[in-house]
C-alpha cells in the first residue's frame, strides 16, 4: 500500500524505546523526516546512530527533552520544526507504566502520571499547532491505551488519565477538523515493550518473561498473545498517511481483541 508519506515531517515523543522507536523507524522507512525526543541523552544518541539513514535522507534528529516540562516542550517543537522545515505529523507517544490500585497511589504519583500522559499531549499539540496549520496534510496521532475505555483497578491512574486523553483526542478532532488537522488515537493493550518488562520485574521477579506475558495474555487477550511494537507502528503510519485522509476523532484498538466494550 502506497501511503504517500515521502517528504513529510514528523515529531515523535518518547522515541528511543518500544513503540516510539518503532514509529520512528516506520516513518523513516516511508520517507518521512523525523525528529524524536527522550529524556536520556545516551538513549537519544544511540537511537540516532542505530536508525539514521545512510545518506541522511530522510533526515533524523534526536532531541533531549522532558515532555513534562513546558519550557522543554516549546523548545523541542521549535527545534524540530526549524531542523525539518516544518511539521506535518505529531505522534504523542510519551508515557510510562504506573501500575497500582487506588489506595497505593499518592498525590505525587497521580500528578506524575497525569503530566507524562495527559499534559504531554496537551502541551505538545498546543506547541505544534502553528506548524501543523501550515501543513497541507496535518496529522496528530495519540498513543493511548484500551484501559481508557476498559477500567482496570490494577492500573488505576492509567485508567483515569487515558480516559481523559481519549476525550482530548475527540475534542481536538472536532475543533480542528475544519482546519484540516486530523487527530486520532491508537489504543494499545498488551505490547512487548521495556515498560512491561519493568512491570514483570516488580510483580513477578521470579517468573520467566515468556511465562509472565503468556499468563496475562491468556486471561485478557482473545488472540492469546502480546502484540509487537511493529503491529502498533504500522497503524500509526497509516493514520499519518494520505490513505487516512477521511479519518479523524477515531479510536483504533491495537490490542488483540482486548477490551470488553462496544
Amino acid at each position: 500500500m502506497e501511503l504517500g508519506l515521502t517528504g513529510r515531517r514528523a515529531l515523535v515523543t518518547g522515541g528511543t524505546k518500544g513503540i516510539g522507536r518503532a514509529v520512528v523507524a516506520e516513518l523513516l522507512g516511508e520517507g518521512v523526516s523525523v525528529a524524536f525526543c527522550a529524556r536520556n541523552a545516551d538513549d537519544v544518541k544511540a537511537t540516532e546512530e542505530a536508525l539514521r539513514p545512510a545518506d541522511d535522507a530522510p533526515q533524523l534528529l534526536g532531541v533531549v527533552a522532558d515532555v513534562t516540562e513546558p519550557d522543554e516542550v516549546a523548545s523541542l517543537v521549535d527545534d524540530a520544526a526549524a531542523a525539518l522545515g516544518g511539521l506535518d505529523i505529531l505522534v504523542n507517544n510519551a508515557g510510562a507504566a504506573h501500575p497500582g490500585g487506588f489506595e497505593d497511589l499518592t498525590d505525587a504519583d497521580w500528578q506524575q502520571d497525569m503530566d507524562v500522559k495527559l499534559f504531554s499531549q496537551i502541551r505538545c499539540t498546543r506547541a505544534a499547532l502553528p506548524h501543523l496549520r501550515q501543513s497541507a496534510a496535518a496529522r496528530v496521532v495519540n498513543v493511548n491505551a484500551v484501559y481508557g475505555k476498559y477500567p482496570d483497578p490494577a492500573f488505576f491512574a492509567t485508567t483515569v488519565n487515558r480516559a481523559a486523553c481519549l476525550n482530548l483526542t475527540k475534542a481536538l478532532a472536532q475543533q480542528f477538523g475544519p482546519e484540516g488537522i486530523l487527530v486520532n488515537s491508537v489504543n494499545i493493550g498488551f505490547v512487548v515493550t521495556p515498560q512491561w518488562e519493568n512491570i514483570r520485574r516488580r510483580r513477578a521477579p521470579d517468573a520467566a518473561p515468556e511465562e509472565f506475558f503468556a499468563g496475562l495474555a491468556e486471561a485478557e487477550v482473545p488472540l492469546r498473545r502480546f502484540g509487537s511494537v511493529q503491529e502498533v507502528s504500522g497503524v500509526v503510519a497509516f493514520l499519518a498517511s494520505d490513505r487516512a485522509s477521511y479519518i479523524t476523532g477515531a479510536m483504533i484498538d491495537v490490542a488483540g481483541g482486548m477490551g470488553k466494550y462496544v
